[in-house]
């Protein structure tokens, strides 16, 4: 039987109407409130860790399949039009940025932490404490406790305690979102239109939400594709096979990953499958999938044969992968990446600055979520506040610019390889607060810059996703739908920001009260854990005295060089095999976790196109499409199941 044909999407009106904006709100608060207690309550797949935005792909999933098929069976008229679901979804991936990794999962255990877990050992409240302003962390030690223990019943939330603190850091928040969007507001034409970069993270959605050329229907063409059903059912039925295991250990379950090690044990290559990364790496240049899991082994060669002739390090470093040498090889690559986009860039940031400060009329920026004046004073008002900020918590004020610039090339290189490789797990090779002290000594900088740079750790250390990527996703999902309507489309991006923020620290708040942070997830709230990274940061640059390290210097220089090298050379040469960014990324530990689901990709890819054409490729789409949605949709589905059953530990996603 033939579907109800709806109306045209030019009768609906702009995508940014109230039924959208309130539909996004309830997938914010679903997000916000459910990974938290997802990750520390059920202990189970995390939905909002990577920038693949598990949640918000299972929470659309189940809005197109479901209440958008069933709001047009009743009414064509009320289903929602295209324009209005890209509007949810962008929300909905916004709102995965914020709540476990982005920063509230972090935000409230290390500003508690600095208490909670200083010991005579340990020697915080000797070392650290006296720098710590009073502002930025709470005061009332029995509201700390409670948090990490829970509240002694009826006493509920202590929020007086919490309520300079977080004035404090709400806006320094709001600050850093707004700079990450004036950036990717600055970035969007060049990378969207003049590089037309892949964006493979946005292809579900896009599929999901796409209707039949001149026939619109009900049930949208990609849930009528029985490939996309085919790719959708192996990792679901892997994925149930390894919940049910958990239930019923007879069951018996799919291991998806091994290690080998390589050089007497001195390094290890990964082996493990991760549908998603197929899925994503599908729609990735074949290029560079080709240089992701090549250079991968080159790097994981590397430390292999500095592991057996002695080359190493005693660097401490955090949420670095690999050894210190080949990390600091990293960080030049991006360094490298950052500014050679940005001098690709220079003809449009040239336009963008001449609008922004002459007012030129001969450039348009109507199509853009901000005019590029807002965007441009928009940046260096946030940059000045959160420099301002970091120099009354303590950081020296000559080191505040050197900080920022390494925080903001960190969050540009990351959403350059999110957008142009398509990589749904990763994050600096160095982090920033590293870098510096690292790069100039911790003896010049003194104990209140140290601690202050801990702090930093909130919001630039294990920064597995952010608003900025989640935006740069978003404009790429807006630029076919919401073309000449993306000013409205920034009041939905914050009001996912404000919503998802209130109703995360909510949750967070509610769930350590009630149950006791430390009975709930052992990396956010354990002594070994997030909360007690800044501390021992800066606990050891205090008690180990150093300067400039110049072995990291010289690794930095090399990293930067080949990078240039592979950059020219990719430029210059036609043949060229080799993609920079696979070098780039090659340092990063998660890399060596989705290598191999990158080569899985590139090599099905390759034989596709060998032997089936673009034809072949195109029709392909669906199944890889499907083993994405049927890998988040599992762990979606498997976390409602444990919520009504207790079962907890039952973690079956990764990536």
């Amino acid at each position: 039987m033939r579907d109800a044909p709806i109306h045209d999407e030019t009768e609906r009106g702009s995508g940014v109407t109230l039924r959208s904006l309130l539909t996004g709100v309830v997938l914010a608060v679903c997000i916000s409130v459910g990974t938290p207690y997802g990750n520390m309550v059920l202990r189970g797949s995390y939905l909002a860790i990577d920038f693949s935005t598990a949640g918000a792909i299972f929470l659309f999933f189940i809005l197109v399949f479901f209440v958008h098929t069933a709001l047009g069976l009743i009414h064509p008229r009320l289903s929602f039009s295209r324009a209005e679901l890209i509007v949810v979804y962008i929300m909905a991936i916004v709102s995965c940025s914020i709540p476990t990794m982005g920063l509230t999962e972090y935000l409230l255990p290390i500003i508690s932490g600095a208490t909670y877990y200083a010991t005579p050992e340990n020697e915080w409240a000797t070392l650290i404490h006296p720098y710590i302003p009073s502002w930025l962390v709470p005061q009332e030690f029995s509201a700390v406790k409670f948090f990490y223990e829970g509240s002694p019943k009826g006493l509920g939330i202590p929020w007086s305690a919490w309520l300079v603190p977080l004035g404090a850091w709400l806006p320094l928040i709001f600050a850093i979102y707004f700079s990450m969007i004036c950036m990717i507001a600055m970035l969007r034409k060049q990378w969207i239109v003049r590089e037309r970069l892949a964006f493979p993270l946005a292809q579900v959605p896009l599929a999901m939400t796409a209707d039949e050329p001149g026939e619109p229907s009900v049930l949208k063409p990609f849930f009528k594709n029985w490939l996309m059903w085919a790719g959708f059912m192996i990792p679901f039925a892997v994925g149930s096979l390894r919940a049910l295991h958990n239930y019923y250990n007879f069951i018996p379950t799919v291991v998806l990953d091994t290690s080998i090690p390589i050089f007497r044990n001195t390094a290890v290559l990964q082996i493990a499958l991760s549908f998603p990364m197929v899925g994503f790496s599908y729609f990735v240049n074949l290029d560079i999938a080709f240089a992701i899991w090549f250079f991968n082994l080159i790097a994981r060669v590397q430390e292999g044969i500095f592991g057996i002739t002695g080359v190493s390090s005693t660097e401490k470093l955090y949420y670095a992968g690999g050894t210190p040498i080949v990390a600091h090889e990293g960080m030049g690559a991006m360094i490298v990446l950052v500014l050679f986009g940005l001098w690709a860039a220079r003809g449009h940031l040239g336009d963008v600055f001449r609008k922004a400060f002459r007012g030129d009329p001969h450039i348009d920026d109507s199509d853009e979520i901000l005019s590029y004046r807002v965007a441009v004073f928009g940046f260096l008002g946030s940059t000045l506040f959160i420099g301002w900020w970091l120099w009354m918590a303590g950081l020296s004020l000559w080191v505040v610019p050197i900080y920022l610039t390494v925080m903001y090339l960190v969050f540009i290189a990351i959403t350059r390889v999110v957008a142009e490789g398509g990589i749904a797990a990763a994050r600096a090779p160095l982090i920033a607060s590293d870098f510096v002290t690292s790069g100039l000594g911790n003896t010049v900088l003194g104990p209140e810059s140290l601690t202050a740079l801990g702090f930093t750790f909130v919001w630039a250390a294990d920064i597995r996703t952010f608003v900025m990527a989640s935006c740069a996703n978003g404009l790429k999902l807006a630029e076919d739908q919401l073309q000449r309507q993306k000013r409205s489309l920034l009041w939905a991006v914050a009001l996912a920001i404000v919503v998802s923020l209130a109703a995360s620290i909510w949750a967070v708040f509610y769930m350590s009260y009630t149950y006791g942070g430390i009975n709930l997830n052992g990396w956010f709230f354990g002594p070994t854990g997030g909360p007690a990274y800044p501390f021992n940061f800066i606990s050891g640059e205090m008690n180990n005295p150093h300067g400039p390290n110049w072995t990291g210097w010289i690794a930095t220089l090399a990293g930067g060089g080949v990078m240039a090298a592979l950059m020219l050379a990719r430029q210059q040469l036609l043949w060229w095999p080799l993609h920079p960014l696979g070098f780039a990324v090659s340092s990063i530990s998660l890399t060596n976790y989705i290598s191999f689901s990158v080569f899985l990709a590139w090599l099905f890819k390759t034989v596709i196109l060998k032997y089936g054409g673009p034809t072949l490729f195109y029709r392909a789409r669906p199944f890889f499409l499907g083993l994405i949605l049927g890998q988040f949709t599992v762990a979606g589905v498997w976390l409602i199941i444990d919520h009504f059953t207790g079962m907890t530990d039952n973690n079956i996603y990764w990536v």
